[in-house]
């Protein structure tokens, strides 16, 4: 944890479980809620950067160059405003901020970091002084920057989806952050499961689902993640699910708030009224 700040990695083990679309409903949700936010996209693919609407530009470096830096990197200075903060029409001024990814993280995304080199993150996050909430968008991966992501925070989000590989997946790496909270970062005092894409006409994914609530019990949030239909539209438009019309997005922008609550410790009290956008 970053003085009171709270830091949470968004990880999974397997790819393709919606683990950045998670992590776009949550930064939604910080949004609506006007939560200062910055979202760190650790993936070299830079996919959650993608969805916020930024990319590199002007004299921004991306996350990588700054953890190069270490001491003499500046996080806040060089993250991008998200162009989803444009939408919202609050005269409170919403921040939603993102530390661009890039390929150049790969450069530490590797088995064998030695623990100054997993503390680099950490110390960028110390000197970030505007933010409430830090989401760090992982690697599908044990390696080197998602171990980077656990040092730094104090929250891990575990996503899986409810079947067989990926909660199989999701033990292993609950796992793997005991022994590592254990080793490198006793700050990392919480870590929790989200079911994502849970299709209830599904047999499977129902047997699955309760299989997931007896192993995990009260580390598995809810409220639960449906399938979302819209949501390869919406990351499409890099459109924040809050801002997109319809009943179904309205529906899974109210399970992010909830996310969130549980991830925060805020009242739903506290939210500021939505603005809506018209589809593009």
């Amino acid at each position: 944890m970053v003085g009171s700040v709270q830091v949470v990695s968004i990880s999974s083990l397997k790819g393709g479980v919606g683990k950045t679309s998670v992590t776009l409903g949550l930064a939604s949700a910080a949004l609506a809620a006007g939560i200062p936010t910055l979202i760190v996209d650790l993936d070299p693919h830079a996919d959650a950067s993608t969805g916020l609407g930024v990319a590199l530009s002007g004299p921004q470096q991306e996350v990588g160059r700054q953890i190069k830096a270490g001491r003499r990197g500046d996080l806040q200075a060089n993250a991008a405003v998200s162009p989803w903060t444009q939408r919202d029409k609050s005269a409170q001024g919403p921040v939603l901020d993102v530390a661009v990814g890039g390929s150049f993280g790969t450069v530490y995304d590797r088995p064998d970091l030695r623990p100054r080199d997993l503390r680099r993150l950490k110390t960028l996050l110390e000197k970030t002084t505007k933010y409430q909430l830090v989401l760090i968008d992982c690697p599908p991966s044990l390696n080197g920057l998602t171990r980077m992501a656990w040092t730094a925070s104090n929250q891990a989000v575990l996503v899986a989806e409810p079947s067989l590989f990926s909660v199989a997946g999701t033990e292993r790496t609950m796992r793997a952050l005991e022994m590592f909270r254990n080793e490198f970062n006793t700050s990392l005092n919480t870590t929790s499961v989200v079911a994502n894409r849970f299709r209830d006409s599904s047999t499977e994914q129902r047997f699955r689902l309760s299989e997931m609530r007896r192993m995990f019990g009260a580390q598995l949030l809810n409220p639960v993640l449906p399938e979302q239909p819209d949501w390869q539209q919406i990351q499409g438009a890099a459109y924040s699910v809050h801002q997109w019309p319809g009943e179904s997005a309205r529906s899974t922008a109210r399970h992010f708030d909830q996310l969130v609550q549980s991830l925060t410790g805020t009242s739903g009290a506290a939210k500021r009224p939505r603005v809506r956008a018209a589809a593009p």
